[in-house]
């Protein structure tokens, strides 16, 4: 039987092999971890357990049970507590300095994966949803494996170890309360099944309300113009109170088994309590005696309570998990040693066609076109004609489905002749290109820390000539210059600051081809015109623009005008 049916769990996308072989592995990262947890587990229960018999030895003595000096057994009972002390701050060290970088580090990997993964251009998760999973799914995972594993063997020795030493002192005894326990457990087992199942719906609300609260906060001043602010508070109640009403479900479930569990305690304590209370009037136990009874029940008792408590800690860590494997569902794009092509390349079309779904039809459809080495290309064409599918193909973010794309170069040989190197294009040539789309595209930073994407190592010449070359010699006249600070998505800067900044970044790169797709639609004309002159002086590159500006198309060399296709 698995832990799906020991759980009476429906089926899920992925199997509990599938789960615990990716848990394993997440696990093997963080073995340190793991194994200082586990250490400074078992070190706490030896010693509570020698704090039963400390306390049991010093109650003798003080009562003349048996002889010994009061002061060394309070004396020992003391550095007991002291060792327990300096054990409880090692764990919280250890749990909190590990555990936030083991946490860093899985949200690195996790990342990783997906920024290499193929590009679909449209996005099966909420962006909100992503980081949901990145933050709390995460933090579940680690913490299971790194703490609430450890802790189980911990608990488990000292279930052992409490229940030896209470069976060498009543047999009888021990094994009733022993006893008791698997039948509370199994009773419980029957009000948590579906708890699976709530927690994955739990967790998918949270996800729906951080959308609401990002989108909200993302599109503020929209939202304020179309004066919606009662609309998008609405919104927000409405997610909050489905995620309400799961959660009290929920709770519902958790709530009920834990007071038969705790019932099924209680009652095995106060059995102990009136089974030692009958003996030490019968002078079969001593009080010292009757004192380490009750330590020992509890010391019982309290690994069985986490041990029950193991099984929801099970139901929420294989939620997470699972919500984490579906972020590494999409392949990974070709990886290897980038590609870097002779300067200069071109980029070629043979019969490319593209569709984003069979139902839609194709938005490219047999395109042939060369934008060759050296060039400056204008592309035109209606909203919907494929202008943004022709960027995603040049870039390797998406695959042609029909025809194929080559990147290539020529040089001349010895005898003038030209030596051409042409390759199926991948995301491996990504290297030789750079783009700038569209609108703001600045991150929160500095400008300095924007520039930086295109050239980490750009001396601070390299990023004023670049500026000058992009027609953004004001940032020579901001109070702080190069260390400006931007807020998200350029804020405190203009559209057209915004755009020459991130054409000084792209020139920074300094790749063969480039790419501009409407960069200069929030420049005046006297601006755009130099901006442009300034690109293009050196004939050195492949340039294309997607554009809709005349100013544009009169320093290109060759247009291509792609007509939208009518299904």
């Amino acid at each position: 039987m698995n832990i799906s049916q020991y759980l009476s769990v429906p089926q899920s996308k992925y199997g509990s092999k599938i789960i615990l072989r990716w848990l394993w592995q997440i696990m093997r990262g963080h073995r340190l971890q793991v194994f200082l947890n586990a250490l400074i587990g078992l070190l706490m229960v030896g010693t509570s357990l020698a704090q039963v018999w400390a306390v049991k030895h010093a109650i003798d003595v003080a009562s003349h049970v048996v002889t010994g000096n009061i002061y060394k057994a309070v004396a020992l009972m003391g550095g007991l507590v002291l060792g327990d002390f300096l054990l409880n701050i090692t764990s919280v060290w250890v749990k909190n300095l590990l555990g936030i970088k083991a946490q860093n580090q899985m949200q690195q990997k996790v990342l990783d994966r997906i920024l290499r993964s193929e590009w679909r251009g449209k996005e099966a998760l909420h962006s909100a949803d992503v980081l949901n999973r990145l933050e709390l799914d995460v933090s579940t995972v680690i913490t299971f494996l790194t703490e609430t594993l450890p802790n189980t063997l911990s608990t488990l020795t000292l279930f052992i170890g409490a229940f030896a030493y209470l069976f060498m002192m009543d047999k009888l005894l021990a094994l009733l309360i022993v006893v008791m326990i698997p039948i509370f457990m199994v009773v419980s087992k029957l009000y948590i099944g579906q708890m699976r199942r709530l927690t994955r719906l739990v967790r998918d609300s949270d996800s729906k309300v951080q959308t609401v609260l990002q989108e909200t906060i993302q599109n503020k001043m929209l939202i304020k113009t179309m004066e919606s602010d009662a609309t998008m508070v609405d919104r927000l109640e409405n997610t909050q109170s489905e995620l309400r009403r799961r959660v009290v479900k929920r709770t519902m479930f958790s709530v009920f088994s834990n007071l038969i569990l705790n019932f099924g305690f209680a009652a095995g304590y106060l059995i102990a309590f009136l089974w030692a209370a009958i003996r030490m009037s019968n002078h079969s136990l001593s009080f010292g005696g009757m004192t380490a009874f009750l330590q020992l029940v509890s010391r019982i008792q309290a690994p069985a309570r986490s041990l029950t408590k193991l099984v929801p800690a099970i139901v929420a860590v294989f939620t997470a998990a699972e919500r984490l494997m579906e972020l590494e569902e999409d392949p990974l794009e070709e990886q290897g040693t980038p590609i870097q092509m002779p300067s200069s390349c071109g980029v070629r079309f043979t019969n490319v066609s593209y569709a984003y779904t069979e139902g839609e039809g194709d938005v490219l459809h047999g395109l042939s076109f060369d934008f060759k080495p050296g060039s400056c290309t204008a592309v035109l064409g209606e909203t919907g004609s494929g202008k943004t599918t022709l960027i995603r193909l040049i870039l390797a973010l998406l695959a042609p489905q029909e025809g194929s794309i080559e990147i290539y170069s020529h040089r001349k040989s010895t005898h003038h002749h030209p030596i051409f190197s042409a390759q199926h294009l991948t995301p491996r040539h990504r290297c030789n290109l750079v783009y700038v789309p569209q609108g703001n595209t600045l991150l929160s930073g500095t400008i300095r820390d924007n520039l930086r994407l295109g050239k980490l190592n750009a001396t601070e010449d390299e990023m004023y000539e670049a500026l000058h070359r992009s027609c953004a010699d004001f940032v020579h006249e901001l109070p702080d210059g190069l260390d400006t600070k931007c807020a998200e998505k350029g804020g405190g800067l203009s559209e057209g600051q915004a755009q020459r900044i991130a054409i000084a970044r792209a020139l920074l790169r300094d790749r063969s081809i480039m790419l501009f797709d409407e960069a200069t639609s929030a420049l005046d004309p006297a601006t755009e015109r130099q901006l442009l002159q300034n690109i293009l002086a050196s004939h050195d590159k492949t340039i294309i623009f997607i554009t809709h500006r005349s100013a544009v198309m009169q320093y290109c060399d060759q247009t291509l005008k792609i007509e939208k296709i009518i299904q």
